[in-house]
């Protein structure tokens, strides 16, 4: 009889019971598992939207970034990336993370959101000469003859690339500033113009717009129209 008061106590202290608790816990850990599984699925569906577009990306640049916090700084990564078709569309993005790969993957999603058209001649080259400023960057962009290539260097050339230029001629001034010179670009780029829509907006032909360029002949204007309208 003096054993049965010690084994109650026994059970009042309740490690058994405190286990029990433990096991409704480890429960929990396997919704937090449910969790992790539904955060997979969405990841997947965005990835799906995302590979359906064949596009060419480029990484023109990685820089180390600190954040100074309580207790000390916090390291990380900025990546820029420029993102093209091929066939006329490019866009350029940034993206920080504490990993590279990570960065890398942010800067995508935001130069495929900022993708602009810009029209091309004969899909190799630009319609006319340009001229692009960003802070203390200037860029200067002059359409080439067949054969030339991309005259560029650094992260202008990933540009032309991403965006299905073969032949060109740039200059840029003033900054070597990857995000500078970009933006430089991007601003020249923006300013190119097609015939068919000037001459849409100027109420004119085509052939009447290219007759008056003093490279042309009348009667190459006449197949360079044709081959802009087409």
């Amino acid at each position: 009889m003096g054993m049965e008061p010690r084994s109650g106590p026994g059970g009042g202290r309740g490690p058994g019971g405190n286990r029990g608790p433990g096991g409704d816990r480890r429960g929990g850990g396997e919704r937090r598992g449910g969790g992790d599984r539904d955060r997979n699925a969405r990841g997947g569906r965005g990835g799906g939207e995302a590979g359906g577009e064949e596009l060419i990306e480029k990484l023109v640049h990685i820089n180390r970034v600190s954040k100074t916090v309580k207790g000390g700084k916090r390291f990380g990564f900025a990546a820029l990336v420029v993102v093209g078709d091929g066939k006329g569309r490019v866009g350029f993005g940034h993206g920080k993370a504490r990993e590279v790969p990570e960065a890398i993957a942010k800067g995508t999603a935001a130069a495929k959101k900022a993708m602009i058209r810009v029209p091309l001649r004969d899909g190799r080259t630009l319609h006319h000469d340009g001229y692009g400023h960003f802070g203390a960057g200037k860029a200067y962009v002059r359409s080439a003859t067949q054969g030339t290539g991309i005259i560029a260097g650094g992260p202008m050339r990933a540009v032309f690339e991403a965006l299905g230029v073969a032949d060109v001629v740039t200059k840029s001034v003033g900054t070597n500033n990857p995000y500078n010179m970009i933006r430089a670009t991007f601003v020249a780029l923006g300013e190119q113009a097609s015939p068919k829509s000037v001459a849409q907006r100027r109420g004119k032909k085509i052939a009447d717009l290219m007759a008056r360029r003093g490279d042309h002949a009348a009667r190459t204007a006449e197949v360079d129209a044709e081959a802009a309208v087409a």
